[in-house]
C-alpha cells in the first residue's frame, strides 16, 4: 500500500488508470457527440409553422428562432471543441503522456482528471496562468 507521500511523488499513471481514464473519455466522447448532433439539428430545423397567426406573433417567433439558433451555433462549436479536447486526451493516453501537467510537468490529481478528463494543468499551474493576464 502507498503512503499519502509516495502518491503525491508519483510521475505517471499506470496502465490500468489510464485505461480506466480512456473508458471515462470514450463515454464523455460519445455523450459529447450525442449533444453536437441535437444541436446541429436545432440549428437546421426551420421550426415550427407560424403561417395561421398573427402577423406580428410570426415576426416575434422568428426573432426567437433567430436567437435560438445563434446560441445552438455558439454552443455546437463550444462542443466541437470540447470534443477535439477529449479526442486530444486520448492520445495523450497512448503516448503515455496524459494527466501531466504541461506546465509544471507534474502529475495531475486524479480527482481533477475524473471531473476534467480533458485538463492538460493542475489547478496551480492555471491559477499561475491566469495571474499572468
Amino acid at each position: 500500500m502507498a503512503t499519502k507521500n509516495q502518491s503525491t511523488e508519483k510521475k505517471y499513471y499506470t496502465a490500468e488508470e489510464l485505461q480506466e481514464f480512456k473508458e471515462l473519455i470514450l463515454k464523455k466522447i460519445d455523450e459529447a457527440k450525442r449533444n453536437l448532433e441535437l444541436l446541429n439539428a436545432a440549428v437546421a430545423n426551420e421550426g415550427n409553422d407560424v403561417t395561421d397567426t398573427s402577423p406580428t406573433f410570426k415576426t416575434l417567433e422568428e426573432g426567437n428562432t433567430v436567437l435560438s439558433k445563434e446560441e445552438n451555433s455558439r454552443l455546437a462549436a463550444r462542443q466541437q471543441k470540447f470534443i477535439k479536447d477529449l479526442e486530444a486526451a486520448l492520445i495523450r493516453i497512448e503516448n503515455k503522456t496524459y494527466g501531466i501537467c504541461k506546465v509544471t510537468g507534474k502529475l495531475i490529481p486524479k480527482e481533477r482528471l475524473l471531473a476534467v478528463p480533458h485538463t492538460t494543468m493542475t489547478i496551480e499551474a492555471k491559477e499561475m496562468q491566469s495571474r499572468r493576464k
